[in-house]
């Protein structure tokens, strides 16, 4: 399970999001997904990616919402692979508050897709304005959709939990929604479809005349890339020009993964 690799870090951070890891006794064990029936075939994906058996099962229950609730589940056995997933940070157990981005290298954009495909959102607002969003409770997961929309939109957010249960509501509006759902959802990407049918909806909004625009997008300029490969730690690049130290890795990633173009010569 390469993180580098769209489709993996996608199911990481899907799994991380929405998946459950059971212990049984031994090494008995199970990994869960249980997903609405429309939203099925990311599961029939999952199941391709995992050299490992696993199964598909769909059952029928009535609910508080509907009289016939239909849910797809996908479920993984192997012990390989559920210590695969708990070593890179999919916890056994509780684990809202707990799960954190990967620490080795992984593919950033699709690993946030995954994380908002499973507990985010992504259409209008009832004022008919564009939106995307991410509720969780880990202040981690929190914290680094900050630091890479700050990086994507320009737009800095600063979320505070709710005293009731502790619980982060992430919020991008307007073009910032746009820029950051253009970022995520690109072309042939993994993903819910009707995740992916709505981000693309968000590119036909037009600001109406008349309303005022808030954030500005801060750009990175070419002497800010030299400084950043210059000094190669985010920590002394964040000191010197006045980012983030997350904002500085994930430049730094994009930079020598050939994701932006190198800095021009002085």
């Amino acid at each position: 399970m390469d993180l580098t690799v769209p489709e993996y870090a996608y199911m990481f951070g899907f799994l991380q999001a929405d998946g459950h890891l059971e212990r049984g006794p031994g090494q008995k064990g199970k990994l869960r997904v249980e997903l609405k029936d429309r939203d099925a075939e990311v599961l029939r994906e999952f199941q391709k990616l995992t050299p490992f058996y696993s199964s598909i099962s769909t059952r029928k229950r009535s609910t508080n919402f509907s009289e016939v609730h239909t849910s797809v589940t996908w479920s993984l056995c192997s012990l390989e692979a559920r210590t695969k997933l708990s070593e890179l940070g999919l916890p056994y157990g509780r684990k809202s508050k707990t799960i954190a981005p990967p620490l080795i290298e992984f593919s950033s954009r699709d690993y946030l897709r995954g994380v908002i495909d499973a507990d985010g959102s992504v259409g209008f607002t009832g004022k008919g304005h564009p939106f995307i969003s991410l509720t969780t409770a880990s202040p981690a997961m929190v914290a680094y959709l900050c630091d890479y929309g700050q990086e994507v939109t320009g737009a800095e957010r600063n979320p505070k939990p709710n005293r009731r249960d502790g619980i982060y509501n992430v919020v991008y509006t307007m073009e910032a929604a746009q820029r950051l759902a253009a970022e995520l959802y690109y072309p042939e990407c993994l993903c819910l479809e009707r995740k992916r049918q709505a981000a693309a909806s968000l590119a036909a909004w037009v600001r109406p005349v008349g309303m005022r625009q808030v954030n500005a997008k801060r750009r990175w300029a070419d002497y800010e890339d030299r400084i950043l490969l210059k000094l190669n730690s985010p920590t002394a690049a964040a000191d010197a020009l006045g980012r983030t130290a997350q904002s500085c890795n994930l430049r730094m990633w994009r930079l020598r993964t050939g994701q932006v173009s190198l800095p021009r010569s002085e």
